[in-house]
């Protein structure tokens, strides 16, 4: 597949998602003590839980979430830019931050819960407009009982590396 059909295929994928999440909002935190992190992630795919409002804020979605993985899509735009003219770090940081964490959280068990204690992003290239779309893909390194780790990447549709980072979150019952 040549770049325009990745972007095709990633477009078409995001919509089929959008038209099932939920509005934006924040579920207390006690409706979600009884549930696992996949079935947290199940619910809100099916639009039983709203969708973090963070991805409204900055434009990006959650594609996909399996034990372990999750894959996020975002749409770097002028609206992330920093004063040089080109995507703020943050926006790099909070896409990575979003696919390693979520992928933590999906493997915990229902009463656990997690905080990010750390995460370390390098950024290879700079992101603009010009780059239609990115894909932040983040994979369990290790789950344990009290820390997790986690890596991601962010990648364009046409291969090419964005950023990559690793995580450290602090594993806790709820």
């Amino acid at each position: 597949m040549d770049v325009a059909d990745i972007i095709a295929a990633w477009e078409a994928e995001a919509l089929q998602v959008q038209d099932k999440l939920g509005a934006a909002g924040v579920t207390p935190p006690a409706d979600l003590a009884g549930m696992s992190g996949m079935e947290v992630f199940n619910a809100m795919f099916a639009g039983e839980l709203p969708q973090p409002p963070i991805g409204v804020t900055l434009d990006f979605t959650p594609i996909r979430i399996e034990s372990g993985t999750a894959i996020f899509q975002g749409r770097p735009g002028p609206q992330h830019y920093n004063p040089l003219g080109s995507v703020h770090g943050g926006w790099f940081c909070t896409l990575l931050d979003s696919a390693v964490a979520c992928a933590i959280h999906s493997t915990l068990p229902a009463g656990r819960a997690y905080t990010t204690l750390e995460i370390k992003v390098n950024m290879i290239r700079a992101l603009s407009a010009a780059t239609p779309l990115v894909r932040a893909e983040g994979n369990v390194i290790h789950a344990g009982r009290q820390t997790a780790t986690a890596e991601g990447r962010i990648v364009g549709p046409d291969g090419k590396l964005y950023a990559h980072a690793t995580t450290t979150c602090l594993i806790f019952d709820v």
